[in-house]
């Protein structure tokens, strides 16, 4: 049960209440948002409420365009960086469209508001030399194992980061994929991304060659639980997140100069080679799932 603590909200007016309650169950609902996003929405919108309770405005409705700004000016002040800042914007944005096209406001006030630039750098990435080293390493570990299980754990990472790397995916997208995911006549694999939404994208020559390799040891692993999954873990359970990451940086420890990066690392690396290559980016773009360039 929550608790009166529990609640940042509990003496709000009852109109504030229940239009944050029923813009998280849309978000929950009809955008199948995650329950961590939802919160994070929340929690922004929390803040955004006391401002205006601050300010003796008592419904969303109150605010105007100079109160938000407002709002946004009094976090910098606060030392928020530009990016937290600029998802709280964004977060109202949204939220006043939806209380708008709702009839919950007369008016949308925060359409006009803009979010602080945020300060953007490239983050490193492998170069070509560095990625050929890395599949070489994993190569090299393969040759090295001692027995199936040891050839097995190692085939099968050396599968996971090929994948990673030829495809482009997120590391929950890796995990969930099943072994009937993959079409190997048209050298494809069928993705289950965010919200829900499912994709195609293509597996390049090396990783399928990695795959067909692990799948061929999989059964030293794998246990009458294993059920579809493409990849498990040393009981036989579908392979966790946190067993991709730790196999990901120990690969990439392996290469000289190579930069510590993680399995998103390999998704940007992706990105970039085929960029580099030539590549269209709305292909990139539709390769990785992302909703806008």
């Amino acid at each position: 049960m929550q608790t009166h603590r529990d609640d940042p909200t509990a003496d709000w007016p009852e109109v504030m209440r229940s239009d944050l309650d029923a813009y998280t169950a849309h978000l929950a609902g009809a955008r199948n948002l995650s329950a961590h996003t939802v919160r994070a929405y929340a929690a922004d919108l929390s803040q955004l409420g006391d401002h205006l309770l601050a300010h003796a405005r008592r419904d969303f409705a109150d605010a105007d365009l100079r109160l938000l700004r407002g709002w946004l000016s009094s976090l910098h002040e606060r030392g928020a960086e530009r990016t937290s800042i600029a998802r709280r914007a964004t977060a109202a944005r949204v939220f006043y469209a939806w209380l708008a096209s709702t009839g919950r406001v007369g008016h949308d006030p925060a359409a006009a508001l803009r979010s602080p630039k945020a300060a953007r750098t490239l983050p490193p990435t492998l170069d070509r030399g560095a990625a050929s080293a890395l599949f070489d390493a994993l190569a090299a570990r393969v040759d090295a194992a001692e027995t199936d299980a040891e050839r097995a754990l190692a085939l099968r990472d050396a599968a996971m980061v090929e994948v990673l790397y030829s495809s482009g995916l997120r590391v929950s997208e890796l995990c969930g994929l099943g072994v009937r995911d993959l079409d190997w006549d048209r050298g494809l694999v069928r993705v289950l991304g965010k919200g829900a939404k499912e994709r195609t994208v293509p597996l390049g020559a090396p990783a399928g060659r990695a795959l067909d390799a692990w799948l061929g040891a999989r059964g030293h692993l794998a246990v009458a639980g294993s059920g579809d999954a493409l990849f498990v873990g040393a009981r036989g359970a579908r392979v966790d997140p946190r067993v991709v990451r730790r196999v990901v940086h120990a690969a990439l420890d392996a290469v000289p100069d190579a930069p510590s990066l993680g399995p998103h690392g390999l998704r940007h690396a992706m990105a970039t080679h085929l960029l580099e290559g030539g590549a269209d980016l709305r292909s990139v773009q539709e390769m990785l799932g992302h909703s806008s360039l």
